[in-house]
């Protein structure tokens, strides 16, 4: 119980100061570098201020498009995340269309300064400005949790950002549906899946996965052998 309260400290303690001037990138990677900015957790010890500023970069991976039955084939989640899935097929339609986005954080760089929190900000904002780049962002946090603040700023960036990939998407038709419960940005992805397995970029066995998760691989499947034939 002490844990959840800590985190829940550290999430209404976490704000995003300046966000980045631009969505995430619907169709590629978007690197969002990130100024985490917070009180020394010892200053009230050494009756000085002194703050945190951890570095580092957010990458975005391409959001995936996605249904609740082909996230009911993926392995690897709980029972009561499968009861979940089921649920949303039960409620909704099991084919309706939506994205999942994909995260990895790379810290770099931590400093101590012997200044107080809003002439950091001051000073970082004035960096930024010059340097006129739209993906760096300063996040105000809390240092014993600083990882948390971190999940709150993907979540807040994620949030300003679907709106504007699903209308992108939308617009090339990549969120329509077929007959098969596909969506036709799955198939898509799933013909470059082809040439990556016959260019020998991929293995077979993980395009058999997706072929599976969409439950199409009968649609695919003498394709799929022929794959082996022309390699021996």
């Amino acid at each position: 119980m002490e844990s959840d309260e800590r985190i829940r400290n550290a999430v209404m303690n976490t704000e995003i100061v300046r966000p980045p001037r631009q969505s995430l990138a619907t169709f590629g990677t978007t690197s969002v570098y990130y100024y985490l900015v917070a009180e020394a957790t010892y200053n009230e010890l050494i009756k000085k201020q002194e703050t945190v500023i951890r570095e580092g970069r957010v990458i975005a991976e391409r959001p995936k498009i996605v249904t609740p039955s082909y996230l009911s084939r993926v392995q690897g989640f709980s029972p009561e995340a499968k009861k979940y899935f089921d649920m949303l097929m039960t409620q909704g339609h099991p084919d309706s269309p939506g994205l999942v986005y994909a995260y990895r954080n790379e810290p770099k760089e931590l400093n101590i300064v012997s200044d107080n929190l809003t002439t950091v900000v001051a000073r970082l904002n004035e960096q930024i400005d010059q340097k006129g780049d739209p993906l760096i962002s300063i996040i105000k946090g809390e240092d014993y949790l600083w990882d948390v603040s971190i999940l709150k700023f993907i979540y807040e960036i994620t949030s300003r950002s679907v709106g504007d990939n699903v209308r992108q998407l939308n617009q090339r038709g990549l969120l329509n549906v077929d007959s098969r419960g596909v969506t036709s940005d799955a198939r898509i992805r799933i013909e470059s899946l082809f040439d990556l397995v016959e260019k020998g970029e991929m293995e077979p066995a993980d395009l058999k996965v997706e072929l599976d998760r969409w439950g199409v691989f009968e649609d695919y499947q003498d394709r799929f052998f022929s794959i082996f034939h022309k390699k021996h």
